[in-house]
């Protein structure tokens, strides 16, 4: 008998949610079968069956929370009792009530978890979906067990009839201490992702001394040289490069030519920094799952082309929820660019354990001096977030001086 407990599928992660359970109590389990659905802080993973055996109890029912390392079922493999473990403690979403479920008890999901007023049976993780898709599962017929409306099942929901109400009309009062009638609130609950950000900024925020540097460049020769290439690259039938894969490549060489930069604090008690010898860049994501920062690894060996086609694959998977932990692993530097929002500038929040994050504003045309010449050029402003217990002003000047220089001369980028 063993104890299968919550993994830990990110570095962050400090607990997950059980989307769905696609072993029942009973069930035959062999090594490399699917046993549940689990939702971290980065994305939705399958959690595979690593020893055979037949699964006894359900400790965690679906759509709820258990902390890593907590034992969320129990699988008889045919080697004797499982050493005792202290009770499971889960939190479920919905109504925030307090489950606890001795380790020697078989709790099995009930009705209740996955079946509504309406009588649709669906799992949390199909609800979630269909209401960020704004779906009816009304006329869906449900394919899982018991009829129950599975993730696959999606594709037969038809758009849901959303019927607001009137400005002026009173709301409906809603329960929960947040609804307030007069505003017109309502609750919506945190998803894992959106949890897990507000905990990790605001510890970076609190707890990271920031300090910033801003600086601008005239970026006229980099936009022009990034027409020159798109239009050689459209004859080729390749895809075209934007500014923000110049930008990656502007500051993976960047970074390699000052890596105190590409650093990491370690801790109050520790005796040095790291400094990484990898240059592996963030790009911050905002998707309909939350902010996520798919990584880059080596980019200061990439082309601008290889940087542009790994940087649109990641940001397709982060709008489906489809990087895995490996992707969003590693970072050394982040990059957030806000600039197609008609952002002019901005400060980030770092994004530990790393050392700094660039807040990239959009190029906008301003007049320059050029020699004795007043000439309308394209301009971009953009701010380091610098950690100061391993950064210094200086050292964060000299990098900004570094990537405005070869932003202003782009040539530098593809050769």
């Amino acid at each position: 008998m063993i104890d299968i407990t919550m993994p830990r599928l990110s570095d962050t992660m400090e607990e997950g949610t059980i989307a769905s359970w696609h072993k029942q109590v009973g069930d035959q389990v062999n090594v490399g079968d699917i046993l549940c659905e689990i939702e971290s802080d980065k994305a939705t993973m399958e959690y595979e069956a690593y020893e055979a055996g037949t699964l006894t109890a359900i400790l965690v029912p679906n759509g709820s929370v258990a902390p890593i390392g907590t034992p969320i079922a129990k699988l008889d493999n045919g080697k004797g009792a499982a050493a005792t473990a202290t009770p499971v403690v889960a939190v479920t979403p919905a109504s925030s009530a307090v489950v606890t479920a001795p380790i020697a008890e078989t709790v099995a999901p009930v009705a209740s978890d996955l079946e509504d007023r309406t009588g649709i049976i669906a799992s949390p993780l199909v609800r979630r979906l269909a209401r960020e898709q704004q779906l009816d599962l009304r006329d869906v017929r449900g394919s899982g067990p018991g009829g129950r409306i599975v993730r696959a099942d999606l594709g037969q929901a038809s758009p849901a009839h959303v019927t607001e109400t009137p400005r002026g009309a009173a709301m409906p009062m809603a329960s929960g201490p947040l609804v307030d009638q007069k505003r017109g609130s309502k609750e919506i609950p945190f998803t894992p992702v959106r949890r897990v950000i507000a905990r990790r900024l605001g510890e970076s925020a609190s707890s990271i001394p920031h300090f910033y540097v801003t600086a601008a460049a005239d970026v006229e020769a980099l936009v022009q040289l990034r027409g020159q290439l798109n239009e050689q690259l459209a004859a080729l039938g390749r895809s075209k490069v934007s500014i923000n894969d110049l930008l990656i490549r502007a500051c993976a060489l960047a970074l390699r030519e000052h890596p105190l930069i590409n650093a990491s604090y370690v801790g109050d008690n520790a005796p040095s920094m790291l400094v990484h010898d990898r240059v592996n860049i963030g790009v911050a994501v905002a998707s309909n799952n939350g902010l996520v920062v798919p990584v880059i690894v080596d980019a200061d060996f990439k082309t601008v082309s290889d940087l542009g086609a790994e940087s649109r694959e990641l940001v397709s998977q982060a709008s489906t929820k489809g990087l895995s932990i490996d992707q969003m692993s590693g970072g050394t530097f982040t990059i957030s660019n806000l600039g197609m929002f008609g952002v002019e500038e901005f400060t980030a929040i770092i994004n530990p354990p790393e050392g700094a994050i660039l807040a990239v504003g959009g190029t906008k045309k301003e007049a320059v001096v050029v020699g004795d010449e007043v000439v309308v050029h394209h301009r971009m402003k953009f701010t380091l977030s610098a950690d100061h217990r391993i950064i210094d002003g200086a050292l964060a000047a000299q990098f900004l001086q570094t990537l405005t220089r070869l932003l202003e001369n782009p040539l530098s980028l593809i050769i």
